[in-house]
């Protein structure tokens, strides 16, 4: 049996039977992947509190040669995120992240770098109120990671929305909870990146929350 193991966090989990769950998993090695966590959802299971969404671990899987489903082994729980649960908006932005990574990537082809991309972005998120310019972010670093960056000079977005725009994709991300948007800028940006992002992609994920909090 191929046992193999890794580091990773969960993009999604689902229900598979009464006691089992399907984990999808952002690795930097194999990309996504998803594992079958048999009898996780029984009270003894060891795999009992280790796997939630944004959770970080290591893990063993024993991969499957007829499906891309492959079994969990063993979860070693290394960061569980618990302050992402005390705001909504934390979660719906991660989620929303979560869901671009599924659709914009192929399963087990390596994006280093898109995860370390989207792990900092979590661990970034739980600092700050939620803010419309993490996503503007997230979006035009994906986009940078996938080859489909737009050419700003040639949109019809006026000059300091583009001058945000491209500070934001060279940003780290403590720098970009910086930085602070017009709320006109926001209104612009967001329209301009969202129809970038359905031409190219066909749809977005749900949950695409631009709304700023003023603490």
């Amino acid at each position: 049996m191929n046992v193999e193991r890794t580091i990773g966090v969960i993009l999604r989990v689902r229900p598979l039977t009464d006691t089992s769950l399907i984990v999808h998993w952002l690795t930097p090695d194999l990309c996504r992947l998803a594992t079958v966590a048999k009898g996780a959802r029984r009270p003894k299971s060891p795999f009992r509190g280790q796997l939630d969404l944004f959770y970080s671990a290591e893990f063993s899987f024993a991969r499957s040669s007829r499906s891309e489903l492959h079994t969990l082994r063993e979860v070693k729980l290394t960061d569980a995120r618990a302050a992402l649960r005390t705001e909504l908006a934390w979660i719906q932005q991660a989620s929303y992240a979560a869901g671009l990574i599924e659709q914009t990537t192929e399963t087990e082809s390596p994006v280093p770098a898109l995860f370390a991309q989207f792990t900092q972005f979590l661990c970034e998120l739980m600092r700050h109120p939620a803010q419309p310019q993490a996503l503007f972010a997230f979006e035009m670093k994906l986009l940078d990671e996938s080859g489909l960056r737009p050419n700003l000079s040639e949109s019809p977005l006026t000059p300091g929305s583009r001058q945000a725009l491209e500070r934001l994709a060279a940003l780290d991300w403590p720098a970009v909870f910086r930085l602070r948007l017009s709320a006109a800028q926001v209104r612009e940006i967001g329209p301009f990146l969202h129809g970038f992002l359905v031409y190219h992609l066909g749809k977005i994920p749900k949950g695409r929350i631009l709304e700023a909090r003023n603490d």
